[in-house]
């Protein structure tokens, strides 16, 4: 990949317009203007994703809930599946998908993951549109109202918009805490005042940072609060498509009167892109460190050249490299760190599906005892001391019979009857093999089977190999 250096730029025109703009919060609160676009309805599918947030821990399956973070336990409930602890390379590997996914698209298409689906962007675009409702829509008119006399219906509009606030707050908090409990049973407890600590303070932390962050710090969270908006630069390359102005086109910028001049760019300086804006930034002087990468701003320059029948995409997703050079964007399949990333993915998703496919439901393991390694009873026969130990991950009751083979001549004490493993229990049980003097051979190391049957479930039944240790 080539040096920034080393890239000539295409006109001076970019450097003239650049300037690093920081957006302090001392104007007050970013307003910005709703309007369709392409790009508007990307950024509505993104934050209708949350939806499954607020109704994932109400669904139900098989009479429980279908998706049960159970801490305690230390079990992960997921639509009949029932993870633990030995599952957890599983989850491992779901989460590894989606950190190198968030990598792949950041340096592919930006900060899409906090122009689309951050939550911090979703919950402020969502207090944004209920301010808008009591106070105004627009800039002027949310000034307008501030500015007017305290009257009932100012306070009431006040009332209104803070108490919407607060209950959407304590709704993200009250639907966390349901990921990790019984959702109905949470909500009874709540309302009955009987619910454990942990989740008073969940609901209490959440409902305030909630309410604080995105009704009032707003994109001030996305500039100092964030780390991964500041991680998030250091991911891109000069094939990286972002949001960007293209100069050569719209410098040097007038009315729309002056259209007609030769001299004339096509931008007619009307700031639609910056009112537009959810951080407030002017794309026009370059990438900022508070460009989201939502693309709202193109939607908004886009509607302005169909009205002035100029062509689209004075502000387009373009790269470095395109925009400086005058190079074609670099095709995804051409590019080494997409390939990495796709690979990485490409792994993540076979070791998730293998980890489904072959999960079962229970886990078994023996123990041998290591002190001493076997014990020579007073008639010759050798005796190993084993530990039984199987996990029952089914929601059952199973009630299990051990037996062994692979050393025929060996007879076993301890596994005689039966033994009821209750779900997400495990139950330890001694084994004592002992192996007949004029059996044992000369070999010192015997291979030994060890099989757990569900006698009231037939299709339940998992195996250990393990060693039987002679002189």
């Amino acid at each position: 990949m080539s040096k920034l250096i080393d890239i000539p730029v295409k006109v001076e025109v970019y450097d003239t317009l650049s300037e690093w703009e920081v957006n302090t919060g001392e104007h007050g609160k970013i307003l910005p203007k709703r309007m369709k676009g392409r790009f508007r309805t990307l950024k509505n599918f993104g934050m209708a994703i949350w939806l499954i947030y607020f109704i994932g821990p109400y669904l139900r399956w098989n009479g429980k809930q279908a998706v049960l973070f159970d801490i305690p336990n230390q079990q992960f409930h997921l639509f009949g599946l029932s993870l633990f602890p030995q599952d957890i390379w599983v989850l491992s590997l779901t989460l590894l998908f989606f950190a190198i996914l968030l990598a792949a698209a950041t340096s592919v298409a930006g900060r899409v993951f906090c122009g689309y689906f951050c939550f911090q962007t979703v919950w402020t675009e969502v207090f944004t549109i209920i301010e808008g409702k009591f106070e105004g829509n627009t800039p002027q008119k949310r000034a307008k109202f501030q500015a007017a006399p305290w009257t009932i219906k100012k306070v009431s509009n006040k009332v209104a918009k803070h108490s919407i606030w607060l209950v959407i707050a304590m709704l993200t908090g009250i639907t966390f805490s349901a990921w990790f409990t019984d959702s109905f049973q949470l909500w009874a407890d709540i309302f009955s005042l009987t619910a454990p600590l942990p989740v008073w303070i969940v609901m209490g932390t959440f409902t305030f940072f909630t309410y604080w962050f995105a009704g009032f710090m707003r994109e001030q969270v996305c500039f100092w609060l964030c780390p991964y908006a500041r991680l998030q630069g250091v991911m891109y390359d000069q094939e990286t498509v972002l949001p960007a102005y293209d100069a050569e086109r719209g410098e040097p910028r007038g009315k729309l009167s002056r259209q007609e001049s030769k001299n004339q760019g096509a931008c007619i300086d009307c700031k639609l892109c910056v009112a537009v804006c959810p951080t407030g930034i002017d794309i026009r002087k370059g990438q900022q460190e508070g460009c989201i990468t939502c693309g709202l701003c193109i939607d908004a320059c886009d509607s302005v050249m169909d009205k002035i029948e100029q062509p689209r995409g004075l502000i387009r997703y373009a790269s470095y490299k395109e925009l400086y050079k005058g190079i074609p964007t670099v095709p995804l399949i051409k590019r080494p760190r997409v390939i990495v990333y796709s690979l990485i993915m490409l792994l993540s998703v076979i070791g998730v599906i293998y980890g489904f496919s072959t999960f079962s439901p229970t886990e078994f393991s023996v123990i041998h005892e290591r002190k001493p390694l076997f014990i020579r009873m007073s008639n010759g026969d050798i005796q190993n001391k084993y530990t039984l130990k199987l996990l029952n991950k089914t929601d059952s009751s199973l009630e299990i019979r051990y037996q062994i083979s692979g050393l025929e001549a060996a007879f076993i004490d301890g596994l005689d009857k039966t033994y009821i493993v209750e779900p997400g229990k495990i139950v330890p049980v001694t084994a004592l093999v002992r192996l007949p003097m004029n059996q044992q051979g000369k070999e010192t190391l015997h291979d030994i089977r060890f099989t757990a049957t569900s006698v009231n479930t037939n299709d339940i039944s998992d195996s250990y190999d393990a060693v039987f240790i002679t002189p």
